[in-house]
């Protein structure tokens, strides 16, 4: 034992919970023991209530050896509680919990069946990723006991349902709407199917704008102006919206879509961007801008297309200084993705010059004033 101004220093009493008492100790007088003293010091250490910080502070400011040394004492005081932890004795009913699935009829199960419904309705995910051996696994390790349904289950009842619901919320939400506007549209998916969008906007009773998807319906009929105002009604039916509460539907500036809206007499506003995109496609009917287009597109298509070009721009941008971009390929129906083409051709037409320039079969795609 140390000993200080007021005699030998005592042990901490009870049980020590912490290793950094090792290097403390009270004298024997203070029978509280409030104040521990550093047993090589003999410095008092302000300590609140059961706290061991400042314990700890002293020793890594004053002295190092011994922080050190109480660290890995307490490393080793932690891994073996650890191990004594893990190798406590389950119970029979412990052990059968453990392994025992979860009652199909439970709300658990449920809430894991509905979470995972939903992650393939949100995110688009394929039903048969549920199949997936990764993605069983995943379930697996976030919780054992969890079985993951059949994807037949998920395609006739989990999804369904989850239809039926939130179908039915939206309903009710569209019953309290006074007024509303919609936005209406023709789609064509990668195989080329034609579908049919309806979109409503209104602002509820406490006051809230909202912006609903309520349907994109598949259209396998001609779009004529006829046919395409009948699937706007029907659409409307479909949710119980009363065509006199409608104020507005916006459409693009297609004529079979203005000619629909006429036909079931339905106030009309055109898309602003579909107008304004219309207008810049008109202000730039110039043959040098065609050509200077068409020009920029074939080369953009290039490196498109050939994985070894985008390694040589890159290999080009870095000894030009130039940023790392990709070259972007403009839409004929977005004028502002055909403006990004020309802003990123700019860019990079110095490196674009040098990939092509060392290539024979591509020289003659050099830009040239």
């Amino acid at each position: 034992m140390a000993t200080g101004e007021s005699g030998k220093f005592v042990p901490k009493k009870g049980i020590k919970s912490s290793v950094v008492w090792n290097g403390y100790g009270f004298a024997a007088t203070e029978v509280e023991q409030e104040t521990p003293r550093c047993n090589i010091c003999l410095k008092p250490i302000a300590v609140k209530g059961t706290s061991t910080t400042n314990l700890f502070q002293h020793l890594k400011q004053r002295h190092p050896a011994e922080y050190e040394k109480c660290q890995s004492l307490q490393d080793e005081q932690n891994r073996s509680d650890q191990q004594t932890l893990a190798k406590k004795q389950l119970t029979v009913a412990e052990s059968f919990a453990q392994v025992t699935a979860y009652d199909r009829k439970g709300a658990w199960w449920r809430t894991v069946t509905e979470a995972v419904a939903l992650h393939i309705a949100k995110d688009m995910v394929p039903i048969y990723t549920m199949e997936k051996t990764g993605f069983i696994n995943l379930i697996k390790t976030l919780d054992p006991r969890y079985e993951l349904p059949s994807r037949k289950y998920f395609s006739e009842v989990a999804l369904p349902q989850l239809y039926n619901n939130t179908r039915e919320k939206v309903s009710r939400e569209l019953e309290e709407l006074s007024f509303y506007s919609a936005t209406a549209d023709m789609w064509s998916s990668r195989t080329m199917q034609p579908y049919m969008s309806l979109t409503v906007h209104f602002i509820n009773n406490a006051w809230d704008l909202r912006s609903i998807s309520l349907q994109m319906s598949y259209f396998p009929d001609d779009h004529t102006g006829e046919l395409v105002a009948k699937g706007l009604r029907d659409a409307l039916d479909c949710w119980n919206l009363s065509e006199n509460r409608l104020c507005c539907m916006t459409t693009d500036s297609g004529t079979n879509m203005i000619k629909a809206l006429r036909v079931n007499g339905w106030p009309n506003l055109q898309c602003f961007g579909h107008k304004l995109h219309d207008a810049i496609e008109n202000g730039v009917k110039d043959p040098c801008i065609d050509c200077a287009i068409g020009v920029c597109k074939k080369i953009v298509a290039a490196f498109s297309y050939s994985w070894k070009k985008r390694r040589e721009l890159g290999v080009a941008q870095s000894e030009l200084g130039l940023p790392p971009h990709q070259l972007t390929t403009g839409s004929p129906t977005r004028w502002g993705s055909r403006q990004k083409m020309i802003e990123r051709f700019l860019e990079q037409e110095k490196a674009i010059s040098c990939v092509l320039g060392s290539d024979v079969k591509s020289r003659h795609l050099m830009p040239s004033l």
